[in-house]
C-alpha cells in the first residue's frame, strides 16, 4: 500500500523538467522528490515512439526501486510517447501521470469554441496527441499546432531574454497558424524560461498557458484525492542524470532556481 512519506518520482528527457519540479516543489513543500534527467539521450523530441517507451521503462524501474508513489513524467514527448505503456507498467505500484492531461483540462473548462495555439517538439507535434485529446472534449476547440524545435536548445544554451531569442520566438509566432489565437499552450517544459518574451509578442493579448504551474497543482490534487499527502519538515530532494557534465548541473540554476547536486546514475551499463 502507497504512505505518504514516500517520494514522488519526476523524469525528463534531460533538465527541462526541473521546470516542473519547482512548481511541484513550491506546491508541494513538505514532499520527497526525486528526479530523473536521462541526458544521454535526449532530446527526446526527435526520437522514435519506440525508443521513448525504453528509456521511460528504464526510468521507471529506476524510480519505483526509490519506492516513489507518485511517478510523473515531466516531459511532453514522453507524456505523448509513452505514458499508457508507464501506466500500465507502473500498475498499483505508484500513481502515473503526465504533463499532458492537466492542461487539456484546463482548456477545456475555458476555452470552450475558441482557437489555441500550442508550440512544442516535432515529436509532440506530429504525435497530434494534443489535437485527439481536445477534440475528444466536445467542446469545439481547435488547435493550431506548431513545431519550434529551435526553442529548447536555445533555452538549455542560455539564449533567452536577449536580441537571439527574440528573433527566434519572433520568426516562430509569426507563423500564419498561430493567428488569432485565444491562448498558446507551451507544450514543453523548457518554455516557461521564456513565458515571458512570449507573453510580451503577443502583448499580453494571448493568454500563456504555462503547464508547469497546471501540473504542479494537479499533482497536489491528486495526491490529496489518495490521501497521500506528506507533513516532512525537511523533504530530501535528490536529482540524478543517465550522463553527467559539469555544464549540465551549471544549468540546473537557470530550470529549478537553485543550484542542485546531479548525481550519474546510466539506464544501461
Amino acid at each position: 500500500m502507497l504512505q505518504p512519506a514516500q517520494p514522488i518520482g519526476i523524469f525528463d528527457s534531460g533538465i527541462g523538467g526541473l521546470t516542473v519540479a519547482h512548481a511541484v516543489s513550491q506546491a508541494l513543500p513538505h514532499e520527497h522528490m526525486i528526479y530523473f534527467g536521462d541526458t544521454a539521450h535526449l532530446p527526446y523530441g526527435d526520437k522514435s515512439t519506440a525508443a521513448i517507451q525504453a528509456y521511460a521503462v528504464k526510468i521507471c524501474d529506476l524510480l519505483l526501486k526509490q519506492q516513489c508513489k507518485l511517478i510523473l513524467i515531466a516531459c511532453n514527448s514522453a507524456s505523448a510517447a509513452a505514458f499508457d505503456l508507464v501506466t500500465a507498467y507502473v500498475g498499483s505500484k505508484a500513481k502515473a501521470m503526465n504533463v499532458i492531461d492537466p492542461v487539456v483540462e484546463y482548456v477545456g473548462q475555458r476555452f470552450e469554441g475558441q482557437t489555441i495555439g500550442l508550440i512544442g517538439t516535432k515529436q509532440t507535434v506530429n504525435s497530434n496527441v494534443y489535437t485527439k485529446k481536445i477534440d475528444d472534449l466536445q467542446k469545439s476547440i481547435t488547435l493550431h499546432s506548431l513545431a519550434t524545435p529551435l526553442l529548447a536548445p536555445m533555452v538549455e544554451e542560455g539564449f533567452f531574454n536577449n536580441t537571439i531569442s527574440e528573433s527566434v520566438i519572433t520568426a516562430y509566432l509569426s507563423d500564419p497558424h498561430l493567428h488569432r489565437i485565444k491562448a498558446l499552450i507551451l507544450g514543453c517544459t523548457h518554455y516557461p524560461l521564456i513565458k515571458k518574451e512570449i507573453a510580451s509578442y503577443y502583448q499580453n493579448e494571448v493568454e500563456i498557458i504555462d503547464s508547469s504551474e497546471i501540473v504542479a497543482a494537479s499533482v497536489k490534487k491528486q495526491l490529496a484525492q489518495s490521501g497521500l499527502l506528506n507533513n516532512a519538515e525537511r523533504p530530501y530532494k535528490k536529482f540524478f542524470v543517465s550522463d553527467y557534465t559539469r555544464s549540465f548541473e551549471a544549468s540546473t540554476k537557470i530550470f529549478f532556481g537553485k543550484q542542485v547536486r546531479l548525481e550519474q546514475y546510466p539506464l544501461w551499463e
